[in-house]
């Protein structure tokens, strides 16, 4: 902490950011404590000016961040918390308070696109609402969507076998939709599965 530059009211500017999707979750500021705790919980502490005290993200509401990584600009006077998010970051109750686009360019789709999916996934867990497909896949249980994605898989092979890139797009699509109702299913998070791919990338690099 000796080479961050705090501005004339002992703060420092902060983005956090989702340590797997990239997505800008929030601004904040810090000062000397809030960094101190951070580093110590490995959660996020932040100073909050309108209250003018200390604040732990999570601390009511239980969205807590779990924080993976801290870097510095080339000042020295900003910095990009990276972090695993219990929960949402914004008050409102959006996953990020980035959340209202005010100009767009081009249709560029992204992660962004997975992580919509999986949280469409999950409330449609939670609320089961009547219709939907993907209610009728969770009161059917293990056993159907288990066979949807073993449907899904044999129509992407037989796609790659008549090399029919249009029909392999939509497959694949259909594919990665029931695995991911899979993985909610059986709660294990997307985002564990991304780390597990990292883990056996660095282990690869590393040798």
């Amino acid at each position: 902490m000796t080479n961050l530059q705090f501005d004339e009211k002992g703060l420092i500017p902060v983005i956090v950011q989702h340590a797997i999707t990239r997505e800008v979750l929030t601004l904040a500021y810090m000062n000397k404590e809030a960094y101190t705790k951070t580093v110590e919980t490995k959660e996020t502490w932040f100073f909050s000016r309108s209250r003018q005290e200390l604040w732990h993200k999570g601390e009511t509401s239980g969205h807590t961040q779990q924080v993976i990584s801290i870097r510095e600009d080339c000042d020295s006077d900003a910095l990009v918390v990276e972090v695993l998010p219990n929960g949402v970051a914004c008050h409102t109750g959006e996953e990020t308070c980035f959340h209202k686009t005010v100009e767009k360019f081009d249709d560029t789709v992204g992660y962004n696109t997975i992580t919509s999916l999986i949280n469409i996934i999950e409330e449609r867990e939670k609320e089961m609402p009547e219709g939907a497909y993907t209610t009728y896949l969770f009161e059917k249980g293990v056993d159907k969507i288990c066979k949807k994605v073993g449907e899904e898989s044999a129509e992407v092979i037989i796609a790659s076998k008549n090399n029919d890139a249009e029909e392999l797009k939509w497959e694949a699509a259909d594919l990665i939709y029931h695995l991911l109702v899979l993985l909610q299913n059986q709660k294990v998070s997307f985002y564990d599965l991304l780390q597990v791919l990292q883990k056996r990338h660095e282990s690869k690099t590393h040798k």
